[in-house]
């Protein structure tokens, strides 16, 4: 029996888990890379190039794995969220000085760069946690200058899963999409007018 015990084996070791459910959670933040970032890549055999994705941050997965991942993904989210109010707090203390100008020199020296210090540690803290569950750093610059504003005024709830009709090739396994929410949200349209009728009046 599995009294107490929370999650899914999927059939690994607790590194291979561990390892499969950060490399899902880096695929679905790097999905929302810019599309100039994929010029001028092959793939291994050094003909085909590289298409970006079709549908940003969304992957196609198996059921279960995407439920598994989804709690990690959302963690992740709400780690870069609450660095957000200390990240705008030390942007009027920073310097748009380039870096080792006589501007830039001064700024170092002066007490501001004390006050930015100190208010952009939580920032920097926060970076290195994320950095530690998904071991990518442009993932992580992903998650903190794209999706953590995007999602800024929610209160969790950050990913959607969405079982597949079509079952995977080969083992017949029940696929699902794992996508972030706001992008591909279903819009409100104004019900239509009903039709009068004779009969009505």
């Amino acid at each position: 029996m599995r009294h107490r015990r929370i999650g899914r084996r999927l059939g690994r070791s607790s590194p291979h888990r561990k390892a499969l459910m950060k490399n899902l959670a880096c695929a679905l933040f790097l999905t929302e890379r810019e599309d100039e970032f994929y010029e001028g890549l092959f793939q291994a055999d050094g003909k085909t190039a590289v298409k970006p994705p079709q549908f940003k941050g969304r992957i196609v997965t198996t059921l279960q794995k995407a439920k598994e991942a989804r709690p990690q993904i959302e963690r992740c989210i709400t780690i870069a969220k609450r660095a957000l109010p200390h990240l705008k707090a030390a942007e009027q203390f920073a310097t748009s000085a380039d870096r080792n100008s006589e501007e830039w020199r001064a700024w170092r020296k002066s007490d501001k760069w004390n006050k930015w210090a100190n208010a952009m540690a939580p920032v920097v803290n926060a970076r290195r946690r994320l950095f530690a569950i998904l071991r990518d750093n442009e993932a992580v610059r992903i998650v903190f200058d794209e999706i953590a504003p995007r999602m800024e005024d929610r209160n969790g709830g950050y990913t959607r899963v969405l079982r597949l009709a079509r079952p995977r090739l080969g083992d017949a396994g029940t696929r699902a999409i794992l996508e972030l929410v706001g992008r591909y949200d279903r819009r409100q349209t104004e019900a239509s007018q009903k039709p009068a009728f004779e009969s009505d009046e």
